[in-house]
């Protein structure tokens, strides 16, 4: 299955993509990490990222379209793959449509913005061990102090609410296009869209994620082939 994964910061997105991953026995590929092998590898277009991003600039569609291109390609990507955090643009989106890259399936993974910040901007961490903990969730024994070691905890710079709340921004500015975007597709039976409902438990949303792809591939197979269909699940729908 051929999957892109959506979902604001801190909607449990990487999470999911794991257990996605692990399921299906296909690739988590974000453009993250094929940036840095591309980089490593010290390839001709892997040095002109590495300039790029030395000198802290965005690296342009066209090279992370041929970098995305060339790394499904890949043996590993023959039986499937998990786009994570890519597309970001309609033009991206656009020249997967034009490489003849198809797509099964795109899940929306949905949190209310306040719940975004709730869970982000409540986040505290002992720095020397990773251990984390939230104000509501997973308190420690003693506000502000980490249980094992008694020492301060810390919260990081992203996970402020003034910062969660403009990555929230920039994320809808960049994603909502896509989505209208998708679901036009899938209106247009082009493609699967399952979008699902963060909100709840992880297992919860594992559960509605993995019933939706099974309801999706039982139809592929039942119709004697690869058709589309729009389709729109919560959490706490009958799957």
């Amino acid at each position: 299955m051929r999957i892109i994964l959506l979902g604001s910061p801190g909607a449990g997105k990487g999470t999911q993509a794991r257990f996605i991953s692990e399921s299906l026995g296909i690739p988590q590929i974000s453009t993250g990490d094929i940036l840095r092998a591309e980089v490593a590898s010290n390839s001709t277009l892997g040095q002109s990222v590495a300039e790029i991003l030395d000198s802290g600039g965005l690296v342009p569609d066209n090279i992370i379209i041929d970098i995305v291109k060339s790394r499904l390609q890949k043996d590993d990507c023959k039986r499937g793959f998990l786009l994570d955090g890519f597309p970001r643009t309609l033009n991206q989106a656009e020249a997967l449509k034009k490489a003849n890259i198809k797509l099964d399936l795109v899940i929306e993974i949905h949190v209310d913005d306040e719940e975004i910040v709730s869970r982000l901007s409540r986040r505290w961490f002992h720095q020397s061990s990773g251990r984390t903990y939230h104000e509501i969730y997973q308190p420690p024994k003693q506000k502000g102090v980490d249980d094992i070691t008694g020492e301060a905890l810390i919260q990081r710079k992203d996970d402020k609410e003034e910062t969660v709340r403009n990555r929230l921004k920039i994320y809808h500015q960049q994603t909502q296009p896509l989505i209208n975007y998708y679901n036009k597709a899938a209106q247009n039976n082009e493609i699967n869209y399952v979008k699902i409902d963060g909100s709840t438990e992880v297992t919860t949303v594992k559960n509605s994620i993995m019933a939706a792809m099974s309801t999706i591939k039982s139809k592929n197979n039942n119709e004697g082939g690869l058709h589309y269909h729009n389709v729109q699940y919560k959490t706490h729908s009958r799957l």
